[in-house]
């Protein structure tokens, strides 16, 4: 899947939304990850602390931090 990184209006770096589904324990839930910590650390499931997940395919949205 293709990320593409955005920019709020102040200039200060989105963080991208990822879906995953735990293969364990098949429990889906979401993460706000920059994109060199999504490149680089291991998901672990909040439920059973599985490292055995799927990125799930989602439509983009980034969280930031300050209100539009």
């Amino acid at each position: 899947m293709m990320i593409s990184r955005q920019r709020c209006a102040t200039g200060e770096g989105a963080m991208p939304h990822y879906e995953y589904l735990c293969a364990a324990c098949r429990k889906k839930f979401s993460v706000n990850l920059t994109v060199t910590e999504h490149d680089k650390d291991k998901v672990k499931c909040p439920k059973c602390g599985s490292t055995k997940v799927e990125q799930q395919w989602a439509a983009f949205y980034a969280t930031t931090s300050k209100k539009s």
